[in-house]
C-alpha cells in the first residue's frame, strides 16, 4: 500500500513509501482511508519520533484522524464491521492514516455520519474531542457560564464556541476581522479581533478560558478569570512548562469512543458543524505538513488520500 512516512527535515516532511497491508488483531479494525486530517505541528510531538519504551522511531506514518471504510476486523470489535463507513483517531504512536489503509481500536471508531462527506468526516475527530474534552471533562463547563474560546476559527475553536453555546453558555471568541462574522455564526454573542484590540480590555470575567495560542495570549489570560474560574490550554508549549498553573490547565485529546458517538449525533442533526479548511491529495501530503498550502483560516485541512 502507499504510505507517507516523516522524513525529520523540516523542508520534505514527509517522502512517499510503499509498505506492506496492516492485519488486524484483536479490538482492531482495518481502516481503507479516504481522508485524513492534518495537525502540522504532530511531526514534533515525542510519539512521532520515539516509540511508548522511549526508544527511537523511524518511518513514522502521521495523521491520527481519519474516516474511511471497514476493511477488516479482528475478534471482539464491538458490532462494526466490514464494509461500514466509520471515521474516527488511533494512537499517537501508532502509524496513522496517511497511508492507503490503517489500523485503529475499534473503542477510537463510530460509524461515520451519512450526512458528512468522508473528507468532512476526517476534519472532525481531533478538533472535536480536544474541544469536547476541554470544556466537558476538564473544565466541567455548566449552563449559563461565560467562556472565552482563543482562536475561535480555527480546527478546535470552531468546535469550543459551537459545544459551549449548545450547552447554554455565554461565548466570547477571539479572532481575526475576516473571521467575526463566521465565528458569530457559530454561537459567538462577541469576537474580539486580536489583532486591533486586547481581549483583557474589552472581556473579563470568565468562567472558563480555553486556550488555543499559548504564549503571551495564555499569560494574559488568567487576568480574565472569575475567582475559581477554570484555564485549559492545548498549546504544546505547556507540555514542557515548568508553571504549575500551566502544567494544571495543559492536556493533550484522547481518543473516546463514547464521546465521539455524541458528537456524530449533533452533527447528524445538523446542531454542530465542521468545516474544511483546504483539501489536498495524497502527492501534496508533505506541502500539508510543511504549511505550503493556501488557507482561509477556518477549521481543518485534509488530505484526500484517494487521489
Amino acid at each position: 500500500m502507499k504510505v507517507m512516512y516523516v522524513t525529520g527535515d523540516q523542508s520534505v516532511p514527509l517522502r512517499e513509501g510503499t509498505s506492506p497491508r496492516p492485519n488486524p488483531g484483536p479490538g482492531e479494525l482495518l481502516i481503507r482511508v479516504y481522508a485524513a486530517g492534518v495537525t502540522p505541528t504532530e511531526l514534533q510531538w515525542y510519539p512521532t519520533s520515539h516509540d511508548k519504551a522511549g526508544g527511537v522511531r523511524v518511518n513514522a506514518v502521521p495523521g491520527h484522524e481519519f474516516s474511511g471504510v471497514v476493511e477488516g476486523v479482528g475478534e471482539n470489535v464491538g458490532g462494526l464491521t466490514v464494509g461500514q463507513e466509520v471515521f474516527g483517531m488511533n494512537d499517537w504512536f501508532a502509524d496513522g492514516a496517511i497511508a492507503g489503509y490503517c489500523l485503529a481500536p475499534h473503542s477510537s471508531v463510530v460509524p461515520k455520519p451519512a450526512s458528512l462527506t468522508h473528507i468532512e468526516a476526517a476534519s472532525v475527530p481531533i478538533g472535536s474531542l480536544t474541544a469536547w474534552q476541554g470544556l466537558f471533562t476538564r473544565a466541567n463547563l455548566q449552563p449559563g457560564e461565560r467562556v472565552l474560546v482563543h482562536g475561535g476559527s480555527g480546527a478546535v475553536g470552531l468546535f469550543a464556541v459551537q459545544l459551549a453555546r449548545l450547552e447554554g453558555a455565554e461565548v466570547v471568541a477571539t479572532a481575526s476581522a475576516r473571521h467575526r462574522e463566521f465565528v458569530r455564526s457559530l454561537g459567538a454573542s462577541q469576537v474580539v479581533d486580536y489583532h486591533t484590540q486586547r481581549f483583557e480590555d474589552v472581556a473579563r470575567d470568565f468562567d472558563v478560558v480555553f486556550d488555543t495560542v499559548g504564549g503571551e495570549t495564555l499569560q494574559r489570560s488568567w487576568s480574565v478569570l472569575k475567582p475559581g474560574g477554570r484555564m485549559v490550554t492545548i498549546a504544546a508549549a505547556g507540555e514542557a512548562t515548568t508553571d504549575e498553573r500551566v502544567k494544571q490547565a495543559f492536556f493533550i485529546v484522547e481518543p473516546d469512543q463514547h464521546q465521539l458517538a455524541e458528537i456524530a449525533a449533533r452533527l447528524s442533526d445538523g446542531r454542530l458543524r465542521t468545516f474544511v479548511d483546504a483539501v489536498v491529495p495524497f502527492s501534496r501530503a508533505a506541502d500539508a505538513f510543511a504549511g505550503r498550502v493556501e488557507r482561509s483560516g477556518r477549521g481543518k485541512l485534509v488530505i484526500d488520500t484517494l487521489n
